[in-house]
């Protein structure tokens, strides 16, 4: 069995559905859009 660090450790880099760029996450961040993609929509 795999251990809980290291399934994380494994896991592919978050991609934002919009635009597809690789996304710097945070550790208590949710968002699904990368901040660039979130900023359009505000307009």
């Amino acid at each position: 069995m795999m251990s809980p660090l290291e399934f994380f450790r494994t896991l592919p880099p978050k991609m934002c559905p919009e635009c597809g760029e690789h996304m710097h996450e945070q550790a208590e961040s949710y968002m699904m859009e990368c901040d660039r993609c979130l900023s359009k929509k505000d307009e």
